[in-house]
């Protein structure tokens, strides 16, 4: 027989204990009634006896009963009441059971426990989502705000009218991208299966990525190696190419001058392997576990560059299309980003 105490073999055991506690006691009951002589004569006939019995069991099996069935629903009460503060927002509770508990109510209230500790994280994740999100808008705003006031003084030189407007237009760009991002992001956040498929040239999507980025890898002098074969894939065409585009203007972004920025794409066990490296300052392994979470961003000297969206971005329509995204990094040794998509159709 299954050692676990399930919550039917619990009634049934105290239903069980509280009939035979009562025939118990009610035939010790009318014994010493009998003995007492505080039974009448006439009770002491059949039909009376069975009178006095059925009395007696009746006021001891409510007693014991309402003794054992408060004792069974206590539990349950309590699991109600802790479902009532959860209701009203509040996500610290938690119901205290015994370790060596087992059976249907164990695992309803460990299930009840699981839940209020994941609705407090996800609780937490939107608190800090919102406050990231007010900061990020709110940094470039303040900037633009204050330099066009710096631009409305008739005594500044043409030069320095010429860097406030190219500041300007710097942070009305990044507020642009951050708005672009957040509802790219707030998409596929919400999306399940990829849908506008099309059959593309992976490699040309890769090819036009890097064009796009031409001035900036020119500008700091990159060597540019490129090893990308032929490869035909089936997704949306869009939503990769915001992956490639995130990927290789962040190794831009953060390579030295004169470095090197490698693309690479191929087939490797059925799945399409695309890996981006550059030759730039790495990260450390903290700074490498928290890079795909949103507004996170590790290098503060690169801050006014990004808004810590791009890569959970990636990562996000990676998982979409039923791939992976990693990173192999290390301080000045420079980061390698590596997408695996699977050639076969999947959906998540």
């Amino acid at each position: 027989m299954n050692s676990k105490r399930t919550i039917r073999l619990r009634v049934i055991i105290y239903l069980a204990f509280t009939i035979t506690a009562a025939g118990v006691l009610t035939a010790l009951a009318t014994i010493s009634l009998y003995r007492i002589g505080l039974i009448s004569p006439e009770f002491r006939s059949p039909g009376g006896s069975i009178w006095i019995l059925l009395t007696v069991n009746t006021l001891v099996a409510v007693i014991a009963s309402s003794v054992v069935i408060r004792w069974v629903l206590e539990p349950i009460k309590d699991l109600s009441q802790a479902m009532d503060k959860v209701k009203e927002g509040d996500f610290t509770v938690r119901i205290e059971q015994d370790p060596d508990e087992e059976g249907e109510l164990a695992e309803l209230i460990n299930n009840f426990n699981n839940m209020a500790e994941e609705l407090g994280g996800t609780e937490l994740l939107r608190s800090d989502f919102i406050n990231d999100f007010s900061h990020e808008f709110k940094t470039p705003i303040v900037s633009i705000r204050g330099y066009a006031r710096q631009l409305q003084r008739p005594d500044i030189s043409v030069d320095e009218r010429i860097e406030y407007a190219r500041i300007i237009a710097e942070e009305s760009d990044r507020l642009s991208n951050l708005s672009s991002n957040i509802l790219m992001l707030n998409k596929v956040d919400n999306q399940r299966i990829v849908t506008n498929k099309t059959t593309f040239s992976l490699s040309e999507q890769l090819r036009n990525s890097l064009l796009l980025f031409e001035k900036q890898w020119t500008d700091k002098n990159l060597e540019l190696i490129v090893e990308i074969e032929e490869v035909t894939y089936t997704s949306e065409e869009g939503l990769l190419s915001n992956v490639w585009n995130n990927l290789i203007s962040n190794a831009i972004k953060f390579s030295n001058p004169g470095g090197q920025l490698t693309v690479t794409c191929g087939i490797c066990d059925s799945n399409v392997v695309v890996s981006v490296s550059d030759t730039g300052q790495g990260m450390d392994e903290a700074t490498a576990e928290h890079i795909f979470e949103k507004f996170y961003q590790g290098d503060s000297s690169h801050s006014r560059e990004g808004n810590g969206l791009g890569l959970p971005l990636a990562k996000r329509i990676v998982t979409l299309c039923g791939g992976t995204i990693s990173v192999k990094t290390a301080p000045d040794q420079g980061s390698t980003f590596t997408v695996h998509l699977p050639i076969t159709d999947i959906t998540v």
